[in-house]
């Protein structure tokens, strides 16, 4: 076979040399040292000719980001010098400011606001206290009277109300995806609607909307304080995502693929990072309960002004009742009290109540009755309790479950006063008022074995067995029959203990503790 004629290879080329670069191919001329250099050095200037002009619009544009919001400020504190209103004595009041866009509902995070106010009028003279408000379907004298009737707390000076017209953008259903991100912004467009209407000395965040947070401190010049009920995100939500555990905040959808749960896994671990930021700006954090400061420490990280102050529980209303050896009747009850929220797990009651209903025994004295009490806030919560009496009707347990909503205070204090066992299914439940309520009132509480009340409320005192905790259906009706087959003694030990480790949630704990922690704002 012919060979092909070898390529002359001259002394001291590139080849020889080491095969430090190979030669070109014949024929390709080949570019000088010297040409080389210069396109490195064209490529250089090049890069530099283009950086310089960029950092330089970037440095521009930043500070024409601060001369706006410092011009911002300013107008805002103008703004506030020329519409705040005079004291009686010349001296501009001090404007205390609380961010609650639901005001007129009839939970726990509104009697912790109400009680806030109070203890605040209380304490300070020379205050005039602010409510941000989306109920603008009340005036505020409704509003004053809904929460002396619902809580039974009375304020001993007028509450100026802000009625804000955008409340719309913190609803979960405009954000049917990416919800926690989209009512975070949406709060922000919310708080700058509230901060344009009034600008407060002091700032508190009532409901949960750290976003507003920076918005305050930074733009209207005040100091900002917040009390957490729930983090909007916790280290607990990043497990179940990344765990691919279904929840109601996690899809089925979502856990069944991989891929979508990586990407979720990724968006809350930035959101939390925002979150984070935001957070950190408060200068006084108060939380409910040792599992939300847990959390707000593990992602705030605002130790040195975080401090737990137990939300406050109409326990002496409850106290009033006569805690009785149980008389044999015909009928136990068992109640729930909470929200008909999708968190509540009303569901899972409904199952295990059920379960426990299947496993007693025929003629088994005395029947029983599960009784769910609760308030609706819309028209989605409504249909959650329709849905709630369809599963009753799959399950066969309609006749022996009752659905009481939006009932009168007093008529919750007679469910209460006559029911064997208090019921709480939440998963990881912030705090707990109605698991407090129902132990002052004399049941024997069966609360969910995560949260506030494993860690808070449902815990021994002075040694001695307070409630019963639960996970799962099995669980559940497993507990309520065992409380059940205890003696009448038994159980009234238990109630009695119960009782007595419920002052520590009182409204005047509640004052002492959050007087002490708000302090700071008012130096």
């Amino acid at each position: 076979m012919p060979r092909l004629p070898a390529c002359p290879s001259p002394a001291g080329s590139q080849w020889e040399r080491g095969n430090a670069r190979l030669a070109p191919p014949p024929g390709l001329p080949s570019l000088p040292s010297g040409r080389h250099k210069m396109v490195a050095g064209g490529t250089g200037r090049l890069l530099c000719s283009l950086l310089v002009p960029a950092l330089f619009l970037s440095g521009a544009l930043c500070l024409c980001v601060a001369v706006l919001l410092w011009g911002v400020r300013l107008w805002l504190q103008a703004r506030k010098r020329r519409l705040g209103p005079a004291g009686r004595d010349g001296q501009r009041p001090v404007l205390v400011a609380f961010f609650h866009p639901y005001c007129n509902a009839g939970g726990g995070g509104e009697r912790v606001l109400w009680c806030a106010i109070r203890t605040l009028q209380k304490k300070y003279k020379n205050i005039t206290c602010v409510v941000y408000t989306g109920d603008r379907d009340a005036t505020a004298e409704e509003i004053v009277e809904g929460a002396f009737r619902r809580f039974n707390i009375k304020l001993t000076h007028p509450v100026k109300f802000v009625f804000l017209e955008k409340r719309y953008l913190v609803e979960a259903s405009l954000y049917p995806h990416f919800t926690l991100l989209g009512q975070s912004l949406g709060s922000v467009f919310l708080g700058w609607e509230a901060l344009l209407k009034c600008v407060p000395d002091i700032y508190i965040d009532s409901m949960g909307y750290a976003f507003t947070l920076p918005l305050f401190k930074y733009l209207g010049g005040c100091r900002v304080g917040c009390y957490v009920h729930y983090p909007t995100i916790s280290t607990d939500m990043l497990s179940v995502v990344r765990n691919q555990d279904t929840r109601f905040n996690n899809a089925a959808f979502i856990t069944n693929n991989p891929l979508i749960s990586k990407f979720k896994l990724v968006y809350y671990y930035l959101f939390a990072f925002l979150y984070g930021l935001v957070g950190s700006c408060s200068d006084v954090v108060m939380v409910n309960s040792s599992w939300t400061l847990n959390h707000i420490l593990s992602i705030w990280r605002t130790g040195a002004c975080t401090s737990v102050v137990y939300p406050p529980c109409d326990v002496q209303t409850f106290l009033d009742i006569p805690l009785e050896e149980e008389k044999s009747t015909a009928e136990c009850s068992i109640v729930s009290v909470s929200q008909f929220r999708p968190e509540k797990d009303h569901p899972l009651q409904i199952r295990a109540f059920a379960k426990l209903l299947k496993e007693k025994r025929p003629g088994q004295q005395p029947s029983l009755k599960l009784i769910l009490i609760g308030g609706c806030r819309n028209q989605q919560d409504e249909e959650r309790v329709n849905n709630l009496k369809r599963l009753c009707e799959e399950l066969g347990v309609s006749g022996s479950v009752m659905f009481r909503v939006n009932i009168p205070f007093e008529e919750l204090k007679k469910h209460l006063a006559e029911a064997t066992i208090g019921l709480h299914t939440m998963w990881n439940e912030h705090f707990g008022i109605g698991v407090v309520e129902c132990m002052a009132a004399g049941t024997v509480i069966l609360a969910h074995n995560s949260g506030g009340p494993k860690l808070d409320i449902v815990v021994p005192y002075e040694g001695r067995i307070t409630g019963f905790l639960a996970e799962n259906e099995d669980n559940y009706a497993e507990k309520m029959a065992y409380i059940l087959s205890l003696s009448p003694e038994k159980r009234l030990e238990i109630r009695e203990n119960a009782r007595r480790s419920v002052y520590r949630f009182s409204d005047r704990h509640f004052e002492e503790t959050f007087l002490l922690s708000v302090e700071p704002l008012f130096k």
